[in-house]
């Protein structure tokens, strides 16, 4: 055949085109590649799926999903359709073109360029746009569905009138519908101006007309539809005064309407508006007037409204009206913020009293037996003895205790005391060996609740176990002692197939178990375990023997976590506890609901407002917030996650609060009614941590509610830092069973203190009811202490522990060594009229790794102690101590005969100290536990014998014309 391409004859060359096979090749492994990534997108929403499903919760995994869809598809839609419809005008209304300018014949290339592809250029355009639009609009999903469902508040904001559900649920999503539009409206401008440009509608350099009529129709209405827009935004601007926030006076966070924003701002809000209304009818009249001339100018107006009334005249009200007399005219809408702030962290009703500061009763004696009817006091820090529990209970290597432990009540002969109280938890870093087998089949769970007194220790300063050993055993009714679901369990275990797992060991050696729960995901099936290997990234999942019929996959397994889940729209408390309830461990998770538009009340940032000492070296400790910046908060659920199960059960516990109602409306069947709620779970329910520090957080400015005070400032609180450590964050609130002034009775409370802003001394004294179920449950109480007087702050008591010479050179005797002493809670407690202060001390002694009680800090009105229990403490400050030695007769000027054997010197005694130290540093080393004992007990007899000697010397010094606290 003849050669038709009019290229040489010959055999032809096929440069770099691929042969058959390898195209082959490529498509085949272009085909996986798709099928691999369109596996993996399906794994992930199909273990979600899955998940939720074995939780129970399916609802709120599909009404969230399908919610994410439909905005999806509705705003990427709505703005690919606003894009596309606007450059297909744009190229229909093109003018013929003429290449007349070297401007026109530069654009001819780029016009016959694209003309072959124009329909998928402009579909590529519109699909981008849609795509970005409808993932930022899918993020809207908890706007969508608490303005659908959003509940009235029955309250009305005291500007508009206004209910605060219009603030709290309709005012975000309105501001969402007209950011999209701005934002539909500004890609519309620029893609038509763009068409019109390239097709020759817009000329920058041609002579004649920068526009022709279409484009300048087309352009202006656009143009028009901006402005509009910003009518809107003016008036919605309006209502958004009532939520805005700026620093004023005594709080940075301020929100709400002042002098200047009701007289100046709010009028330019509305003038705005009419001025933008009229400015965009202009724009719009170009359809006929086919000019940009009254447009611009218009807009040009607007501007300068704008930067005149909107900016400048607010300025100067502020500067000419309200800075000359800023409390008159301030007060009567900082009265209204004190209100609105009061009422949205539901700190309206605390009860605010007068507090002497100093005890009332000249004998104090007569205040010892008082003490334990006032307070039972806890001298085990939950936050310190962990490591002793670690220590003396953990039985194995791979069990653990958290850092933090918690405090409960549990009954013993019928009375509740205070508990301390630890689950052990499974510690893979403890296992023998480490690989895939034993760490997520063989050891899969831990064992048991540890419980011990709060309010005592034994002879040698350890807890005293109430539910102790391995199994547990105590005072506790029988319960499920097995614990796959806690706070350090943090990866997946497989659990219910051929591989036995380990429950634990003993003298007889290993006991193994296989999990009969419900809960985790089947993996008998291989779709489902192909998809947890390609979600966990372990291949092994999908072809390991060790997986079976029954097999099951537990992850999600932290309380918080599961919680979280189950219910994203919630804020999760920092602090999850465990509880036995109804014979199983129940982890007890408190969670809040949020928002941010409640008008008037000032925000606060949670991460900062909940952060203290224990938050600083725990991070488990901090807030799950859905919004970090809140200015409404409630206690609304009460959550408990079975520690065997993972079961999670959630509890309406707010029945009165709107935001929670909503989103009942949203995922309905998903919270249970406060009824059901056991009495045996209603029993371990407590005031929750973090709303108790974001109240304290407002109580420091917001205890007050008299405008003119608030302004002045001089009634503003601060959180003290925690003097037992030297991190500078705040003090921790803690739970003690206490009675206040008013009481009749001990309460379970949460307590705090308050000093002056930038001072240390104490200001105020804070507790709040914490037993559920009581009628009392929430009710604040706060002690207010006298400005005129000073009464010592929890960092001065501190100081005041430590500069004291006893004090100082017995802590100096027991820190010889490698022992260091650790400070536990700091407890302030009101008596009389005073505060009567409590800390115990630790010691970590050479090669013990763990601390034990070695003293107890008491103070109360000048008198301190520093003894070896709190009995003996109390005691010494309240004179119940033994007689003192009779001083000698005022004529007698001899000299007291020297100290007997049987009257040894202090040097004596701490020399017989330091010798019995010394012998329990060697027993350490040898790890002889019955001699450190005895050296422990010979270490306590040599202080006490110190402090004896000490003393007698002082008096008889005194009495002899010596100088006062000489020593021996």
């Amino acid at each position: 055949m003849p050669d038709r391409g009019g290229g040489p004859t010959g055999p032809r060359m096929r440069v770099g085109r691929p042969s058959r096979r390898v195209r082959t090749l490529l498509m085949t492994l272009g085909v996986l590649a798709v099928l691999g990534m369109a596996f993996t997108m399906f794994a992930g929403f199909w273990t979600d799926w899955l998940w939720y499903r074995s939780v129970r919760y399916s609802s709120v995994f599909t009404t969230t999903l399908w919610t994410k869809i439909g905005l999806f598809l509705v705003f990427g839609l709505l703005m690919a359709l606003a894009v596309g419809l606007n450059v297909w005008l744009a190229h229909r209304l093109r003018p013929p073109l003429s290449a007349m300018s070297m401007e026109q014949q530069n654009l001819d290339r780029y016009r016959m360029g694209i003309a072959p592809y124009k329909k998928w250029l402009l579909l590529g355009i519109t699909a981008l746009v849609g795509l970005i639009a409808g993932a930022s609009a899918s993020g809207q999903w908890r706007t969508w569905l608490m303005w659908v469902n959003g509940v009235p508040f029955g309250e009305k904001d005291p500007q508009f009138r206004l209910d605060v559900s219009f603030y709290a649920f309709d005012l975000p999503w309105y501001r969402f519908l007209l950011g999209f539009g701005f934002a539909a409206v500004i890609l519309s401008v620029i893609a038509a101006a763009l068409t019109h440009y390239l097709y020759g509608g817009l000329r920058v350099t041609s002579p004649g007309a920068r526009a022709t009529a279409a484009a300048t129709g087309h352009l202006s209405v656009l143009i028009g539809v901006f402005v509009a827009l910003k009518a809107v935004a003016y008036w919605l601007d309006r209502y958004g005064l009532a939520v805005k926030s700026s620093d004023f006076k005594a709080t940075d966070n301020w929100t709400g309407l002042r002098y200047v924003d009701a007289n100046a701002y709010l009028p330019a809000k509305t003038i705005l508006f009419c001025i933008a209304v009229i400015c965009a009818l202009l724009f719009f009249a170009t359809l006929w007037r086919r000019t940009w001339q009254l447009p611009v100018i218009g807009f040009g107006l607007m501007v300068l409204s704008a930067i005149l009334i909107g900016g400048l005249y607010p300025a100067i009200v502020q500067k000419f009206q309200v800075q000359p007399n800023e409390q008159a005219k301030e007060a009567p809408y900082v009265q209204k913020n004190l209100k609105a702030t009061r009422e949205a962290y539901g700190i309206d009703d605390a009860k605010v009293t007068d507090y002497p500061g100093t005890g009332r009763t000249a004998d104090k004696a007569a205040l010892r037996d008082d003490v334990e009817a006032t307070a039972s006091i806890r001298i085990m820090d939950p936050n310190i003895v962990s490591p002793t529990f670690q220590q003396l209970q953990q039985i194995r290597n791979y069990y653990a205790f958290p850092t933090n432990l918690d405090v409960d009540r549990y009954s013993k002969d019928g009375k509740d005391q205070d508990t301390v109280i630890g689950l052990r938890e499974l510690n893979l870093n403890g296992i023998p060996k480490n690989n895939w087998i034993n760490d997520h089949f063989r050891y899969t769970h831990g064992y048991g609740v540890v419980a011990a007194e709060g309010t005592s220790a034994d002879s040698q300063g350890r807890p005293v176990f109430t539910e102790s050993d391995l199994p547990s055993k105590g005072d506790l009714p029988t319960y499920e002692q097995r614990i796959y679901y806690g706070e350090k369990t943090t990866t997946y275990s497989i659990v219910g197939g051929p591989q036995k797992e380990i429950d634990y060991s003993d003298d007889k050696g290993e006991k193994t178990t296989s999990y009969r729960g419900k809960s985790g995901v089947d993996l008998s099936n291989p779709v489902n375990r192909a998809a947890y290997a390609l979600a966990f990234n372990e291949p092994q999942i999908l072809y390991s023997g060790a997986i079976g019929d029954g097999s099951r996959v537990l992850y999600n397994r932290t309380p918080k976590e599961r919680v979280e889940a189950v219910a994203p729209w919630l804020t999760i408390d920092g602090d999850a506890y465990p509880a036995v309830v109804d014979g199983r461990i129940q982890w007890i998770v408190d969670a809040y609901t949020t928002t941010n538009g409640y008008p008037y009340s000032s925000r606060t940032t949670l991460g900062d407002t909940t952060a203290d000492s224990l938050t600083a070296t725990n991070d488990n400790r901090a807030v799950v917030a859905q919004q970090n910046q809140v200015n409404y908060i409630r206690n609304s659920v009460k959550a408990t996650v079975d520690a065997y199960t993972g079961e999670v059960e959630l509890y309406q516990w707010d029945t009165r609060d709107p935001v929670l109602k909503t989103w009942m409306k949203a995922f309905p069947g998903t919270v249970e009614p406060k009824a059901e709620i056991s009495d045996s779970l209603m029993a371990h329910l407590r005031y929750p941590q973090d709303l108790f520090k974001v109240q304290r957080e407002l109580l420091t400015r917001y205890h007050v509610e008299d405008a003119t005070t608030f302004l002045s400032g001089s009634e503003v609180w601060q959180v003290p830092d925690d003097p037992t450590n030297k991190t500078g964050d705040a003090v921790p609130p803690y739970y003690l069973s206490m009675r206040m002034p008013d009481q009749q009775s001990q309460v379970f409370s949460l307590t705090t203190t308050f000093t002056p802003n930038g001072r240390d001394n104490l200001s105020a004294f804070m507790a709040v009811d914490a037993e559920a179920g009581t009628e009392g449950y929430g009710t604040i109480r706060i002690l207010k202490l006298p400005t005129n007087t000073t009464v010592n702050g929890p960092k001065q008591v501190q100081s005041q522990f430590n500069s004291e010479q006893d004090i100082a050179e017995t802590i100096n005797l027991l820190t010889r060594g490698d022992s260091n002493v650790e400070y536990g809670n700091l407890l302030a407690v009101p008596l009389d009229g005073g505060l009567l202060y409590v800390e115990p001390v630790y010691v970590r002694g050479g090669g013990l790794k763990y601390p034990l009680l070695r003293k107890v800090l008491v103070t109360y009105g000048g008198a301190t102690a520093f003894e070896n229990t709190l009995d003996e403490a109390l005691d010494k400050v309240f004179g119940a101590e033994g007689p003192a030695t009779e001083p000698p007769d005022e004529g007698d000027t001899t000299t007291p005969p020297p100290p007997t054997s049987d009257n040894p010197t202090v040097q004596e005694a701490l020399d017989d100290a330091q010798e019995a130290f010394e012998a329990g540093q060697e027993a350490l080393r040898e790890s002889d536990w019955e001699a450190y004992g005895r050296a422990q007990q010979d270490l306590e007899e040599a202080l006490r014998r110190a402090e004896e000697a000490q003393s007698r010397a002082d008096r008889t010094q005194d009495g002899g014309g010596g100088s006062p606290g000489a020593s021996s």
